[in-house]
């Protein structure tokens, strides 16, 4: 049986959810100097040393952001109930998305296209889109159109609607799962999803399927106080397979040829398997240290930010290192030239953007010290 004692505010989780937030930044800075990457903008010298570092990144950043999303759906949904959910969600994600999408996701794209014409003569080749409903949940298709960076925010969404017309019929009780060790046990799934779904590049080489489960199972965790504990105490446990398995898999990735993302190749299955399996085995040794220390609750400016800087960073990221690229100057100076200045335009645009009430709802700019 579920406990029925349960926290409602998870101030480990604001502290992940603004780290990885925040490290986008870093993380699409670097891009445009990685050697391999299709960024919109390219550095005319480039490394393969950021598509190294970012391994040790995105084997748990987005995965765990969705799990973080699925711990606070669930509580948002005990509070609100399924109605009440799916209308929150539509507001708070759903709206920066279409407003995002109209006004700034845009400009990437016609900066790729050379940005030679005029942006408004580009706009309406970038909304020319038709229905493709086999890339779903991205159903909106067209030669330029795209959802970018937003593709996190399409895929909350449309999984929150899916949780808050299923939550009824997901199991209440997973007991079993506190078991010594057994907490570990949802790795399996995911790694099955790896192997045979494949990773896709453009989702921070994670395949879509693979973030339903991180976020139906943070549904789980959060509603079992019991599952909590078990994360707590197995911890340890976690980082150290985590840890052994990471490396392993990656000699898959790294010096077998072909296309680790998709072959079916034996040393490439086996690589995507201990990938989702190293995965989860860290995202539970992050969310056990972290819940292991004692938290305030208060809302912090950053933690605040986190939602208007996601959907905002990247179009300023994109327009600083167009410029930037032109400079005489190593690597080193661009990239930090780079983040620099998208930290200092994007906290400014949040500045304005959160003292006025209708633009505040339209970019998810939520003021400090709300929920």
């Amino acid at each position: 049986m579920v406990t029925e004692r349960m926290s409602t505010r998870r101030p480990e989780l604001d502290l992940i959810r603004t780290v990885v937030v925040f490290g986008l930044i870093f993380a699409h800075a670097a891009l445009v100097f990685d050697a391999e990457d299709d960024f919109y903008v390219k550095n005319a010298d480039t490394t393969s040393v950021t598509m190294m570092l970012a391994g040790f990144v995105v084997i748990w950043a987005m995965p765990l952001l969705f799990l973080v999303s699925g711990v606070a759906a669930c509580y948002s949904l005990r509070k609100r109930g399924a109605g009440g959910f799916a209308k929150d969600r539509l507001l708070r994600l759903g709206l920066p998305l279409v407003a995002a999408v109209v006004t700034i996701v845009p400009i990437p794209q016609w900066i790729r296209a050379g940005a030679t014409g005029s942006y408004w003569a580009f706009l309406p080749e970038f909304f020319d889109v038709h229905l493709d409903l086999a890339d779903f949940p991205f159903v909106l298709d067209g030669e330029h159109f795209e959802v970018g960076h937003l593709w996190f925010v399409v895929m909350l969404v449309v999984w929150s609607l899916v949780l808050a017309a299923t939550a009824r019929w997901i199991p209440p009780d997973y007991g079993f799962l506190t078991r010594r060790g057994f907490v570990l046990l949802p790795f399996v799934p995911i790694a099955l999803v790896c192997v045979f779904a494949g990773l896709e590049q453009e989702f921070a080489a994670w395949s879509r399927w693979a973030y339903l489960l991180f976020f139906l199972y943070g549904y789980i965790v959060a509603a079992d106080d019991r599952l909590r504990a078990a994360i707590r105490r197995d911890a340890p446990l976690a980082a150290l397979i985590g840890g052994v398995l990471f490396p392993v898999g990656a000699i898959g990735f790294l010096l077998v040829p072909g296309d680790p993302m998709t072959d079916m190749v034996p040393a490439h299955v086996a690589a995507r398997a201990l990938y989702g399996a190293a995965s989860w085995c860290i995202c539970v040794a992050i969310l056990g240290f972290l819940d292991r220390r004692t938290w305030t609750e208060e809302g912090g400016y950053l933690m605040a930010a986190a939602l208007f800087v996601y959907v905002v960073h990247q179009p300023v990221v994109v327009v600083t290192a167009y410029h930037v690229v032109q400079w005489q100057a190593p690597i080193i100076v661009k990239y930090a030239a780079i983040v620099a200045v998208s930290f200092a335009v994007t906290l400014a645009a949040y500045e304005i953007v959160r003292r006025v009430p209708y633009l505040r709802d339209l970019f998810g700019a939520r003021q400090a010290g709300r929920a």
